[in-house]
């Protein structure tokens, strides 16, 4: 595992799962909202967002992303020797963007550009509830078609999320 893409719904834990293995494995770990948000939530450009990620890619070391992206997931997918989807419940990922959104009241998360101060919005709400609907289709599709030439690994509850990153803490 030298070059890693991590998936999955907003509130699965992407960013902390990612922190974490890239203690685990010693490899730098990109959040890309850290980088497709500019100050005040402007996104920043389809074309801009392509073009940070191809140089993110070329990188010659190794890498963890996290995030979605929909528009440029098949560039890290691409990219990556090994994907991880993490494909929660829905009610957890609903608890935990509730839960940071309290825990992070008027301040930025660690991946998060800085001074992009934490919300909760009835869109980004909508997007974590129909995800299992609307995205985990699409990025299953992918990820099948995947399976045979990179590691792909889906992880469904915490304690599998647990499980997985213990045993690479413990390698």
């Amino acid at each position: 595992m030298e070059r890693i893409a991590i998936v999955g719904s907003g509130g699965a834990g992407k960013s902390t799962f990612a922190r974490r293995l890239g203690r685990a494995i010693g490899l730098e770990v990109v959040h890309l909202d850290t980088l497709m948000w500019r100050p005040n939530w402007e996104l920043v450009s389809r074309e801009e967002q392509k073009q940070i990620q191809l140089e993110l890619l070329a990188s010659p070391d190794g890498w963890i992303i996290d995030g979605n992206y929909g528009f440029t997931m098949e560039l890290r997918l691409q990219a990556a020797d090994t994907i991880i989807f993490l494909d929660l419940p829905r009610w957890l990922c609903m608890t935990r963007i509730v839960k940071r959104r309290i825990h992070y009241h008027n301040r930025s998360r660690p991946d998060m550009r800085e001074g992009n101060k934490e919300q909760l919005t009835l869109e980004f709400l909508r997007f974590v509830w129909g995800f299992k609907k609307n995205k985990r289709p699409q990025i299953k599709g992918r990820l099948q078609k995947l399976e045979n030439e990179k590691r792909v690994v889906i992880l469904h509850s915490r304690r599998e999320v647990e499980a997985f990153l213990r045993g690479v803490e413990g390698a």
